[in-house]
């Protein structure tokens, strides 16, 4: 621990590093922080004289991360992450609060579940739930953390499972768009791009393919990161989309997108709770899974 110690930084050169690592920019970093740009650029030196080695190259106005400092930055974050929720946990200890770290992947943290937080605040006001978001495998051994929202099978040895939602995609396309280019049957789909969702590569193919239509053997359009993307891309008018029903409710409702063919295709996988057996028994997670999966009950196909 003595040899750990003589290894740690002063806090103020991390959460510097960390900030400008972030946002590209001491600038932006010093905003944060409410500090000067000199402040942070010194306590950015220091950090690198310390780790002897360089973390930005510094072109004109910007800063860019070196690999090692990218590499540095990432550690770094989840650490960083990790202090910022043991505090949290300790400051709602001593108000009898209880906290659970519920990681989850974004846009169905953003679209789905958090609409719904408010009712579960309002029946249990002594748990806060914290968010923290993850679009790669999580180790329950490393964070954290007291259960995942995760789609598929990540790895995670000894976790228990509880199965949420199935995935049923449906296509979907802004009206103005659909009319313009005479979107009539299926094929006709051909003639605008056709969005894709880099998690689900395969999803056009195989609505096209339940419906006995070949797809062509070439990009199909843009592909895009998260489901949220997607889905602005197709309400601005960029092309039409394969998305989950249950995330798309918002749009649907008011009309910024319409399913112009009523066909779907459903998955073998499902967005699943994944938690610790040790933590089966906690009372306040207990109390969270419930209240989930009856969320998640109107879902299910």
């Amino acid at each position: 621990m003595a040899l750990q110690r003589r290894f740690l930084p002063p806090l103020s050169a991390l959460t510097a590093f960390e900030a400008a690592a972030r946002h590209g920019s001491f600038t932006a970093a010093a905003r944060e922080l409410n500090i000067s740009q000199a402040a942070v650029s010194r306590r950015v030196q220091l950090l690198e004289e310390i780790l002897k080695q360089r973390l930005f190259e510094r072109i004109r106005q910007r800063v860019i991360l070196t690999p090692g400092g990218a590499a540095y930055a990432r550690e770094l974050q989840d650490s960083l992450a990790r202090i910022g929720m043991a505090t949290v946990n300790t400051m709602a200890a001593r108000t009898g609060q209880v906290s659970l770290n519920i990681a989850t992947l974004p846009t169905f943290g953003t679209r789905w579940l958090i609409p719904r937080l408010p009712d579960f605040a309002d029946r249990h006001p002594e748990i806060t739930v914290n968010l923290p978001t993850r679009v790669e495998n999580f180790d329950f051994t490393a964070e954290p953390l007291d259960a995942a929202i995760f789609f598929g099978d990540p790895i995670a040895p000894g976790a228990i499972v509880d199965r949420l939602i199935e995935e049923e995609l449906v296509p979907v396309a802004s009206r103005r768009l659909l009319t313009r280019h005479r979107i009539r049957k299926p094929e006709d789909l051909f003639k605008i791009p056709l969005l894709q969702q880099s998690t689900r590569p395969a999803a056009w193919a195989d609505w096209f393919a339940a419906l006995g239509i070949a797809c062509p053997p070439v990009p199909l359009g843009p592909r895009y990161g998260q489901f949220a993307m997607i889905l602005q891309a197709a309400v601005v008018g960029l092309g039409a989309a394969i998305v989950p029903r249950f995330l798309v409710e918002r749009e649907l409702q008011s009309r910024d997108l319409v399913i112009p063919f009523p066909h779907s295709i459903g998955s073998k996988q499902a967005y699943c709770l994944f938690y610790p057996e040790a933590k089966r028994n906690d009372p306040a997670l207990r109390v969270f899974r419930d209240w989930l999966i009856a969320q998640a009950g109107a879902f299910r196909r």
